[in-house]
């Protein structure tokens, strides 16, 4: 499709979900916070230089693009989720089988949980298998913008997760109202409702959901449980009005065309020994996802080791699954570094790269250890993201430096 012929569209400034389309088939499916806007930026001058080759050839393979509006940037998101799965687009599912995605899960326990997983085409059985999962949704392509539409989901529906599961997490969540009262360890009537409406709205069913919340209002309200009718309106207040400000500040980019490695990169700050700091950064693509970047105070007496803290830090982010799992690890350092990174990972059974970025005396870097091929194929962001942890945690280590000296 040519730029004049986007412009006789009559696109709104809407959320909602956008097709292109060759003949018949649909060949890419989008979601968007303004669909005029987003479908425009296909017709830039630049997009070659900012989406890739990979896109410019989706564009001029279309010959028409048609949308569908929706209430709310999130419900956007799952709705291309759902199409996505039941169409099969050429450009979405491109290198599908080589890249890993998310997926939300419903766990088939006493208490069902509501998990995120990550994981490629080879692994997700074997996820689902090990979390116990029953029903599942997806695949989501980024995992900043789902994680964010959950945290949306869950101030409407709240639900138990990993995190909400551990005892000494439980009252914490309990009273930001984000999780139901466990303590009993049973199920109740409101949290079953609940884990449907989670299951009802993935699958797009948000009208159903009031229609059933509607009812029961009134239903309690009659029974004179005025306390809970209050909720349930509250309910029906909060998914007629989606607050999704943090999606629509975030204009998620079509991570499913081309390159979408997620890497994480891990650097150590400290003054001899003193104030030791540790941090995740990670890149999506060629985009710095600064949302995902994580802090570690060490706690384990290392002294000056850098390897022992960054042993630490893998150790503790990697308890983490719902943080997703990187395709590729950057650690700062030189072989002694690499080789503590491979042993952790390997300990944890995780298959996943690790390369090093060691550097010169002026702390730049001069070369990169590792499988050569990963090197060739992704040193930009390799290099991108070790930059960014060398910033990041240089300015932990001040405001921790500076925060003990103050309270000297």
């Amino acid at each position: 499709m040519k730029s004049q012929e986007f412009k006789k569209l009559n696109i709104p400034k809407k959320p909602g979900v956008y097709f292109f389309k060759k003949d018949e088939e649909i060949i890419y499916i989008g979601k968007a916070t303004s669909l005029k806007d987003r479908v425009g930026s296909y017709f830039g001058a630049d997009l070659i230089s900012t989406r890739g080759p990979a896109l410019v050839d989706m564009v001029t393979q279309s010959i028409s693009i048609e949308w569908i509006e929706t209430d709310s940037v999130l419900e956007a998101l799952i709705l291309e989720a759902e199409l996505i799965k039941k169409h099969q687009p050429k450009y979405n599912t491109k290198e599908k089988d080589n890249k890993s995605f998310y997926m939300v899960g419903i766990t088939d326990d006493t208490l069902p949980r509501v998990v995120l997983v990550r994981a490629r085409n080879i692994t997700l059985k074997e996820e689902i298998k090990r979390l116990n999962i029953k029903y599942t949704f997806g695949p989501y392509p980024n995992g900043g913008a789902l994680r964010d539409a959950m945290r949306i989901i869950r101030r409407i529906f709240p639900y138990i997760d990993g995190d909400s599961l551990k005892k000494d997490n439980q009252e914490f969540y309990r009273q930001l109202g984000l999780t139901p009262d466990t303590r009993e360890n049973t199920v109740s009537e409101a949290y079953q409702e609940n884990i449907k409406h989670i299951r009802d709205f993935f699958a797009g069913k948000k009208k159903k959901i009031l229609v059933e919340l509607e009812k029961k209002m009134y239903s309690l309200a009659k029974q004179q449980k005025f306390e809970r009718a209050s909720l349930v309106k509250k309910q029906i207040f909060a998914l007629t009005h989606i607050n999704d400000v943090a999606l629509m500040k975030k204009e998620y980019f079509d991570t499913n065309i081309g390159n979408t490695v997620r890497i994480e990169s891990y650097d150590i700050a400290h003054m001899s020994g003193k104030n030791m700091v540790g941090v995740m950064t990670v890149v999506i693509g060629n985009q710095k996802a600064q949302n995902e970047y994580k802090k570690f105070i060490i706690r384990g007496n290392t002294g000056a080791d850098d390897t022992k803290a960054l042993r630490e830090i893998l150790e503790r982010r990697f308890n983490h699954e719902e943080w997703g799992i990187p395709d590729v690890v950057v650690i700062d350092g030189g072989q002694a570094q690499i080789s503590v990174g491979q042993q952790v990972l390997k300990e944890l059974g995780k298959n996943i790269s690790v390369v090093s970025v060691l550097k010169d005396e002026r702390h730049k870097p001069k070369d990169i250890l590792g499988d050569k091929q990963i090197i060739e194929k992704y040193k930009e962001q390799i290099l991108l993201s070790n930059a960014e942890a060398h910033r990041f945690a240089i300015t932990f280590h001040r405001e921790k430096r500076g925060k003990n000296f103050l309270n000297k």
